[in-house]
C-alpha cells in the first residue's frame, strides 16, 4: 500500500498540469499492473492530502480544475516570490545579453543603432533589459524623428558591481590575440 502512496505522489509531482483523477487512475494501473477502484484512488488521495496538511509540510495537495497538483502552502509564497525575482534577474539571452553590451559601451545609444551593429531587430531584447530594470531611456536624440536613447541603469551597475561607466572593462583588456581569427600581420 505505501508504494501505490509514493506512486500517487511520484505521478502528481511529475505532472507539471496537474492530472485529473481518471488520467491517474489509468496511469497507476499501467504502471503498477493493478486494477484498482475509484473509491479506492479517493482514499489514497484523502491519506496523501492529510499527510501534506501537517505544519511541517511545504507543498498542500490541490484539485484545482479536476487537476490534481502539487502547490507550495500561501506561508511560503514571499520566498517563492524571492526565487522567481531571482532567476529572472539571471536570465539573459545571448541576444540580450548582447544588446546589453552595445548599450553599455555606446551609451546613449538608439534602437536603430543597436540594430545597425547587431544586424538584427532588438525589439524584443530592448523590451526584455528595459522590464529587468537593467537600461533605462535616456531621453530623446536630436536626429529626425526623435528616436528613443537607452543607456545603462543604476540597476545595471548594482548588478555588474560597477561605480561608473569608466569601470567597465575596455575593449583593449577582453580582446587577445589567442581570441583572433586569422594571421596576425606585422
Amino acid at each position: 500500500m505505501k508504494d501505490i502512496l509514493l506512486n500517487i505522489e511520484a505521478i502528481i509531482f511529475a505532472s507539471t498540469e496537474g492530472i485529473s483523477q481518471k488520467d491517474l487512475r489509468e496511469v497507476l494501473q499501467d504502471a503498477l499492473a493493478i486494477e484498482i477502484t475509484k473509491t479506492e484512488l479517493a482514499e489514497f488521495i484523502g491519506r496523501i492530502k492529510e499527510k501534506y496538511s501537517s505544519e511541517d509540510q511545504a507543498l498542500l495537495l490541490a484539485n484545482i480544475n479536476d487537476q490534481l497538483q502539487f502547490l507550495t502552502k500561501p506561508a511560503y509564497h514571499d520566498a517563492i516570490n524571492q526565487l522567481q525575482i531571482h532567476k529572472e534577474k539571471k536570465k539573459l539571452s545571448q541576444a540580450a545579453l548582447e544588446t546589453l553590451a552595445i548599450i553599455a559601451y555606446r551609451q546613449p545609444i538608439t534602437k536603430l543603432e543597436v540594430e545597425q551593429i547587431r544586424g538584427v531587430n532588438c525589439d524584443y531584447s530592448i523590451q526584455r533589459l528595459l522590464e529587468k530594470g537593467l537600461i533605462q531611456i535616456a531621453g530623446k536624440a536630436d536626429s529626425i524623428g526623435k528616436p528613443i536613447l537607452y543607456a545603462t541603469s543604476g540597476q545595471f551597475m548594482n548588478h555588474f558591481g560597477l561605480s561608473s561607466v569608466k569601470d567597465l572593462p575596455q575593449l583593449k583588456d577582453i580582446v587577445a590575440e589567442e581570441n583572433s581569427i586569422g594571421e596576425i600581420v606585422e
